[in-house]
Order: C-alpha cells, then sequence, then structure tokens
C-alpha cells in the first residue's frame, strides 16, 4: 500500500521577512532565505517593491557622479525648490538640474546637511563655511561667528532646525560643541540668547564626539558614536538640563536617523535601534529591531566607505536604508515587530539607489547616477528587475528522512501576465531544479467562480493557481520563484508543497 503525500502549506509565504541569522531548518515557514526587491503590501503578502521613475532628463550639471542628496524647500508663500548635490555642486531642478553653487565658492565634497528654518534654507558640511537660500535673494554665503570667538568661523558637519533656533555642531577643530542660534534667526549665532555648550563633560562613558542631533518629545537628542545624551529645556537651550544619559549605544551615520512620529529609529554598530527601547534597556539592550539580519548589516556597517542613506515612509509603512557602497538597500517594515521583537527586513539588492528624501506630500524622491526620480511604477528607470522568494529548508517534521518531491501549488496574485520561474532544491541547495509557467491575462472570472486557473479580486487584481509536478530528493527541500517584475505588481498568496517522506537517512 503506498504512503499518503505529505504537505506543508506555506499560508503567508516569507511573510515574515528575511532571516539570516537562524538555523534554516529550525526557522518558522512564514520567514524567507531570500526575499529580494520585495516588500510586505498592505494585505501582509510579500509583494514586489516599486520601481524608480526618472524624473531627470537632463543631468548635465551631475556629470558622472550620483544624486548625494535631495532637498525639499518651501517657504510661507508656497514657494517651492528640490535641491540636490553631487559633482561638487548644489543643484536646483528635478527635470533638469541646474547648478545653483555661488560663483566664488568651491566645494570639493557632497556630504551636505540641509534644513528648511524661518522661510529660509541653510546648508552645513564640515569644513565649509555655510549656505543660505530665500526666494527673494537666492543661494548664498555668509559667515557665522564661533559662540562669540573673535574673527572665528564655525564649519559645522550637523544641524538641527527645531525649538525655534538653529543648532549646529562642531567647528574646525571641536565636534563635541554643540552651537545654537538666537530665537528666529539662523543667522545670528553670536549675541541676543545665542550660546554653546560643550558635551565632552557630560559623556556616559568618557571621550564621543556628536554624529547627529533630533527633537523628539520635547527632548534635545544628541548622538554620539558610542553614547546618547538628552536635554530636557530646550526651547531655552541656556537652561538646558541633562535628562538622561544612555551608554554603550551610538548612531554610526546621522542620514541613518528618522524620526517615525512615537520615537526614532537610527543605525548603532550592531544593528538598528530604536530611541524608545535604548532609553527602557539602557545600556547594551540584548534587542534591536534588526535582529534577523544582524550580521549581514553588522558585515555592511563595517564595510562601509561613504555615508549611509535612510528615509522614512508613513505611506508605504517602511524605513528604507541603503549602503551606498554596495548598493544594497535594506527594507523595514514598521507595521510591527515579530515575537523576536525584529522588524520584518526584505533587501533590495544591487540597485541604483543613493540617497532618498520624502515631500510634504509623500511623494517619495530617489536619488541615482541618472538623475532624479521617484518610487512609482513598476519598473527602474524602465528597465526589468527580479523578484525572488525562497523558503526556509522544509524537513516536514523529520530532517532525518528523505523526501522525494511531488509537486508544488503556487498561488500567484499579479497584475498581467508574467513568466514565473519556479525553483526549488534540496540539502541546502537552492534553486537546482526549475519549471517555467505563466500567470494567466485575458479576461479572468470572478473569484471563486473561475472553471480555470485565474480569478479576480474585487480591486481588479487576477490571481493564478497551478500546479506543477516535481522531481528529486533530499532530507531538506527548499521552494520559491523568481519573476522579472517589468511593468506589473506581483505577489505570492500560498505556497502547497507535497512531498513523499521516505526511510530514514
Amino acid at each position: 500500500m503506498s504512503q499518503p503525500l505529505k504537505s506543508i502549506n506555506l499560508l503567508s509565504p516569507g511573510f515574515k521577512g528575511v532571516n539570516t541569522e537562524d538555523s534554516p531548518v529550525a526557522q518558522d515557514v512564514d520567514f524567507a532565505e531570500i526575499a529580494d526587491n520585495a516588500v510586505i503590501d498592505r494585505k501582509g503578502r510579500l509583494a514586489a517593491r516599486k520601481g524608480f521613475s526618472t524624473i531627470t532628463t537632463n543631468k548635465t550639471a551631475l556629470g558622472t557622479d550620483y544624486i548625494h542628496n535631495i532637498h525639499e524647500f518651501y517657504d510661507s508663500a508656497g514657494n517651492e525648490v528640490i535641491f540636490s548635490t553631487g559633482n561638487n555642486k548644489i543643484m536646483t531642478g528635478t527635470t533638469t538640474l541646474v547648478d545653483a553653487t555661488p560663483g566664488s565658492y568651491t566645494i570639493t565634497s557632497n556630504d551636505w546637511k540641509i534644513v528648511n528654518f524661518n522661510d529660509k534654507a541653510y546648508f552645513f558640511q564640515r569644513g565649509y563655511d555655510p549656505l543660505v537660500y530665500d526666494n527673494a535673494n537666492g543661494l548664498r554665503t555668509f559667515t557665522v561667528a564661533n559662540g562669540g570667538a573673535t574673527n572665528a568661523t564655525f564649519k559645522g558637519h550637523e544641524v538641527l532646525a527645531a525649538f525655534g533656533r538653529l543648532f549646529v555642531v562642531g567647528n574646525a577643530t571641536n565636534d563635541n560643541i554643540i552651537y545654537w542660534s538666537d530665537l528666529l534667526n539662523g543667522n545670528a549665532f553670536t549675541g541676543g540668547s545665542s550660546g554653546n555648550i560643550d558635551v565632552s563633560k557630560v559623556w556616559p562613558n568618557g571621550f564621543d564626539k556628536v554624529v547627529a542631533l533630533a527633537a523628539h518629545n520635547g527632548l534635545l537628542v544628541v548622538f554620539g558614536e558610542q553614547n546618547i545624551i538628552v536635554y530636557s529645556g530646550a526651547t531655552s537651550p541656556a537652561n538646558m538640563e541633562l535628562s538622561d544619559s544612555i551608554p554603550g549605544v551610538g548612531c554610526v551615520d546621522r542620514k541613518t536617523v528618522q524620526s517615525i512620529g512615537s520615537d526614532l529609529l537610527f543605525l548603532s554598530q550592531d544593528g538598528l535601534r530604536s530611541l524608545g527601547r535604548a532609553v527602557q534597556e539602557k545600556s547594551l539592550p540584548i534587542s534591536d529591531l534588526s535582529r534577523n539580519v544582524k550580521q549581514d548589516l553588522i558585515g555592511q556597517i563595517q564595510a562601509k566607505t561613504s555615508p549611509l542613506t535612510s528615509v522614512y515612509s508613513p505611506e508605504n509603512y517602511f524605513y528604507l536604508l541603503g549602503m551606498v557602497d554596495s548598493t544594497t538597500v535594506y527594507c523595514f517594515d514598521l507595521r510591527g515587530t515579530l515575537e523576536n521583537g525584529s522588524y520584518r527586513v526584505t533587501k533590495w539588492p544591487s540597485v541604483d539607489f543613493k540617497s532618498f528624501a520624502r515631500d510634504r506630500n509623500g511623494d517619495l524622491y530617489i536619488g541615482s547616477t541618472s538623475g532624479i526620480g521617484k518610487y512609482s511604477g513598476f519598473t527602474d528607470a524602465g528597465s526589468s528587475y527580479r523578484f525572488r522568494y525562497f523558503s526556509p529548508q522544509l524537513t516536514f517534521g523529520d530532517p532525518s528522512r528523505i523526501k522525494f518531491l511531488k509537486k508544488i501549488r503556487p498561488t500567484i496574485i499579479d497584475g498581467s501576465s508574467s513568466d514565473i520561474f519556479l525553483k526549488w532544491g534540496y540539502d541546502f541547495a537552492l534553486s537546482t531544479n526549475s519549471a517555467t509557467f505563466q500567470t494567466s491575462s485575458g479576461t479572468p472570472g470572478f473569484y471563486g467562480e473561475s472553471e480555470f486557473t485565474v480569478a479576480e479580486f474585487t480591486e481588479g487584481d487576477l490571481i493564478t493557481r497551478t500546479s506543477l509536478n516535481t522531481t528529486g530528493y533530499g532530507s531538506v527541500v527548499s521552494v520559491g520563484l523568481e519573476t522579472d517584475v517589468n511593468g506589473n505588481s506581483i505577489s505570492l498568496q500560498d505556497f502547497n508543497v507535497l512531498a513523499l517522506v521516505g526511510r530514514t537517512l
């Protein structure tokens, strides 16, 4: 008498994101060994990310460089300018990039921090005199007095607009002095209620230096490389008081700090952290928001040779962390954390995404070697990109027995017909076997009423169900698929995997 087939139902394949930390045979089947160019969609399905829709048609000013920063300036009169930096220039425009650098100003680096304050945009970069822009006078230089020091100028590398002032970090020799402007005057750092503070005296573990500033819940948050200090009373900074200190947890790059409303996210030496958790857990917290990709992420941090980039998009429910050196973007889904405290994570490999910015309308801008684009559509500048998913290693409840894989039944949600490459492998080898099928197009039946393998949800998405015979055997099995995203969305509804479980190895 023949043995019955055993079935594993992946009802939400990849729903929990990538897990590169735990043993592939011990993971929940809702994790993914690979989830490339993917997001978790609003229905909880693993789906292809959107693409890069190019705006720039003339990037002469950018040359062969890429967009390092994008910033939206707008004032109370409704004037708007999109600034970008690259090729040692400050540029305006999106369709055509126009060099707006003041004529007498020489730039040899592109690591600008730009903020809006009191109807002006302020530009700061280490080693450079600051720049200021307003609609009436354009972009121009100004010299800022160094907290009252005679004939000195500071050339800060970090700036925060908050509490009715500009807060600027650093001068030519010291990264531990925070200067603040007079009230409602970003050009005045002497006189009035301007001032400064040397935070080198209050780091909890001795020496550190300021990397980033943030405002959160009425507090001034100062990120060092290895520590965090928090001040209350920043509305009257001369009377600020040290409210809290967090030793052993710092920030690796100011561009990774993002306010997500109820909390602050930042990248530390050992992964993605939140200020709220760091305050609660204090020194060396045992949990982190990137726990499921921790070693992978730490390796990227240690190898970096250029600034990182990040953005928070409440419209898409994600925090993007870009690794410019490795052309990799980590996508953290912010709808909630998993049981182990980690966000769900997917990866966008080999992308030309060098910088991000979100405008006040919620549009997500992307800077690249092509210029400026938007996160929209389902191509990258008109070219396809590959969506990939692979499950963890499936044991069918007994890793000691041989599995003869018989069938894989995927359910795919697709906007139109796509070539799908179904993959499976044995004994920790991915995609040693494959089969190809096409999602259906044409006029589908209604959901639940179709006679064939295609149905239609009320939103107009097509659902394709198919069943493919498989071959081969091994002690553990991995299944997945790949497809080139070229104009249409695609998501995974479920996988049904059937195997004959044989003798003990």
